[in-house]
Parts: structure tokens; C-alpha cells; sequence
């Protein structure tokens, strides 16, 4: 079986009632779109926490942390720009946190680590542009 989206009206009520976002692989360089995509959802509103072993600091003006497991808080969804082959190694990660929602960016998508997510309740979405999904259903 193949991986399925949730409805633009799931989407919307994650989107709305989110706070953090953990980026997994969000880059330091402002050039990149994880970069971009983040500082977006950060300036609607969203408090974003940069996930990346090779940043030692900060990234928007948050601490990084090397991975999932290492967030001392809790997060309301986990927002991936990883390529698809590093997706089941990123899913058994978010298992071992306190989130249950996996958003893996546009062109990213992979079936092991969505029925491995699904299989422990977490609502998958992939090949979907956080950002854009926000303007289209959120606005603002």
C-alpha cells in the first residue's frame, strides 16, 4: 500500500494548532530552503528548533540540537528536509519523542518510513511544502 496524505482540513488543524516545529536538517546557510522555509513559518508564528549534528550554535536564533532525542522540550511537529533514503533512520528517531506528527518537505517522500510511522500513530505527511501548505490553508 502505498503512503497517503492527510486532508487539507487535517493539515489545516495541525498547522493551527502547532507551535514548535523541529526541523531535521534545517541548514545555517540563508541560501538554502530548509533556511528559508523555516524563517517563514518562524515569522508566522512558529517557534522553530534546528535539528543538525554539524551545527554547533545557532540557527534563527535558536540553539541546534544534533537530533530529536536531544530536545529537552516537547515539539508539535517534526518538519524533515533530509533526502528520502535518510527518512527510516529519521522516523525511528521521531518515534523516541514525545511528537507524533511527521512532515517531510516537497519531493521527499519514502513508504518504509511512512508505514514504520503509521504503524506507532503518527500522522504522516510528505512531498508537501510546509510553507506553502500554511499560505494556502492558514494565510496570514
Amino acid at each position: 500500500m502505498a503512503w497517503e496524505n492527510p486532508s487539507n482540513e487535517q493539515m489545516k488543524e495541525i498547522l493551527e494548532s502547532a507551535k514548535t516545529i523541529a526541523v531535521v536538517g534545517l541548514s545555517a546557510n540563508p541560501d538554502r530552503t530548509s533556511h528559508q522555509v523555516s524563517k517563514v513559518m518562524q515569522e508566522n508564528g512558529y517557534r522553530i528548533i534546528p535539528v543538525n549534528p554539524t551545527i554547533d550554535g545557532e540557527v534563527l536564533g535558536e540553539k541546534a540540537y544534533p537530533s530529536l532525542k536531544d530536545i529537552p522540550e516537547e515539539v508539535d511537529i517534526i518538519n524533515v528536509f533530509r533526502r528520502p533514503e535518510h527518512l527510516p533512520e529519521v522516523a525511528k528517531d521521531a518515534a523516541a519523542v514525545n511528537c507524533r506528527v511527521f512532515w517531510a518537505q516537497l519531493g521527499i517522500s519514502n513508504e518504509e518510513a511512512y508505514h514504520y510511522l503509521k504503524e506507532r500513530d503518527f500522522t504522516v505527511i510528505m512531498d508537501q511544502c510546509i510553507k506553502v501548505v500554511h499560505s494556502v490553508l492558514v494565510g496570514k
